[in-house]
């Protein structure tokens, strides 16, 4: 980066200025935390401080929303036990 982005970066709001990859790194390990993740998501979401945390902060709460509703659908049409047998038998045999 250079020295004038680094300088036209300095004069944004701590509103609008951007994440480094660092953060986005830090915040997906923060908010993969069980319970303290999930409140830090939570507040994040609905924060102002930062447009683009709570823009990370959403995103990453709709991946786990549709990574959920993926889990309860294989879990209750029977597809999980027809891999797990899949599975199995192929060690077994």
């Amino acid at each position: 980066m250079t020295q004038y982005e680094k300088e036209e970066i300095g004069k944004l709001p701590e509103k609008y200025r951007p994440l480094t990859a660092w953060g986005y790194f830090g915040y997906s390990i923060l908010f993969a935390i069980p319970l303290i993740g999930f409140i830090c998501l939570i507040v994040f979401s609905f924060s102002s401080s930062n447009i683009n945390r709570r823009s990370f902060a959403r995103s990453y709460f709709c991946v786990m929303i549709l990574s959920l509703i993926v889990m309860l659908v294989v879990l209750f049409t029977g597809i999980g036990a027809t891999i797990v047998e899949n599975i199995t038998s192929k060690i077994v045999s």
